[in-house]
């Protein structure tokens, strides 16, 4: 039996007023909020440090970085 090939990947968690939303990176929520509206600066966020045990919070938002554990494929691939 083959042992199956296991992708991780970031996620970035953004809970803005009970709703939830997840991006790629750091800089993807910035596309998607302005700094008024997380109550942080892009900068800042970035400096800040955020890590799986190190989450960023304030009176607007909460953020956590995880891992998202996904499986491989080989769609698309050419051999």
């Amino acid at each position: 039996m083959e042992k199956e090939n296991k992708q991780e990947r970031t996620v970035i968690h953004v809970e803005i007023d009970g709703r939830h939303h997840y991006f790629g990176s750091i800089a993807n929520i910035f596309e998607h909020f302005d700094a008024d509206t997380i109550g942080i600066s892009y900068g800042s966020l970035r400096n800040y440090g955020l890590s799986e045990e190190k989450q960023y919070l304030n009176k607007k938002c909460i953020i956590r970085k995880g891992i998202l554990l996904a499986k491989s494929t080989n769609r698309g691939r050419k051999n």
